[in-house]
């Protein structure tokens, strides 16, 4: 029971990246309980019908009645190297969007690259006449959409940031993430197909977000908001807390505002070092003292 506690309170004080990987772990894990059972229970074709309940469909008649696999199939892998592969590169990259954008972008991101793959991968199967004849059973699943916006997010908004390779050293992350990009959604199309669309559709919305991110725009934002107000639905004593108006601030708004408390503090040390505190503002001071207790 020891190492469940543990298990159980890293993961309550962990990362948003600790928090994914696990939900991505422990669903595989869940999922090969199932698997192991059913083959016990001899009833293969029960294991078809359980992966289907996860997995999102192309056909538009099968996704009306299963619109939760929207969400579950970027949480759902069915075999070990796949999600390793997945899980390894998200905790590689994520690390890295944490320390440049934050904990909160990497979920919405996550979420977003993961919904556009699904979009884009049924839009292209029911599109083009290539897959006519496999639209109805056709099924996608993994969270390689969601794990490719956030590493083209990451590499796009600071390419020129350093990773280390083995046997190689240093390279530009942007590089080492279009050759994943490659291998994973452009080599050997015809393997894999649904999944590469995917891809595509997750490195979208990661180049898009890092864009408009640098110019200070956040195509997340509504996002975030909505992902907010489901969690507060969850919380104890909601009803008893106090509504009010007021817009959260962004990250963008926030990073804005540190820097010009900075440079207000600056200014302030660089006129005591010139003519004493003394020379001081009342509201100067007010803003020293209040910064000394932050």
């Amino acid at each position: 029971m020891a190492i469940i506690d543990e298990i159980k309170n890293s993961f309550r004080k962990g990362t948003v990246l600790n928090k994914l990987i696990y939900a991505n772990v422990g669903i595989f894990l869940l999922v090969q309980l199932v698997h192991i059972g059913i083959v016990l229970s001899n009833a293969p074709e029960a294991y078809d019908s359980f992966l289907r309940l996860l997995a999102v469909p192309s056909g538009l008649e099968t996704l009306k009645v299963r619109f939760w696999t929207l969400f579950t199939y970027m949480f759902f892998h069915k075999d070990f190297f796949h999600i390793l592969f997945n899980m390894l590169l998200f905790f590689w990259f994520g690390r890295f969007f944490m320390e440049e954008l934050g904990e909160k972008k990497l979920l919405g991101i996550y979420l977003l690259g993961g919904l556009a793959g699904a979009v884009l991968y049924i839009v292209a199967y029911n599109l083009f006449p290539f897959f006519d004849p496999v639209v109805e059973q056709s099924v996608a699943l993994g969270a390689s959409a969601s794990v490719i916006a956030v590493v083209m997010a990451v590499s796009v908004y600071v390419p020129e940031r350093r990773m280390h390779l083995v046997f190689i050293g240093p390279v530009k992350i942007i590089y080492v993430a279009l050759f994943f990009f490659i291998i994973s959604s452009v080599v050997d199309f015809t393997v894999n197909t649904g999944g590469k669309i995917a891809h595509m559709g997750g490195a979208l919305v990661g180049v898009l977000f890092a864009l408009n991110y640098k110019q200070g725009k956040d195509i997340t934002r509504g996002f975030d908001r909505l992902m907010d107000r489901m969690v507060s639905w969850f919380k104890p004593g909601r009803s008893k807390m106090k509504v009010t108006h007021r817009r959260p601030m962004t990250d963008l708004e926030y990073n804005k505002r540190k820097v010009e408390e900075q440079k207000e503090i600056d200014r302030i040390l660089d006129k005591i070092s010139k003519a004493g505190y003394d020379s001081l503002t009342k509201s100067e001071k007010e803003m020293l003292f209040k910064m000394k207790k932050k």
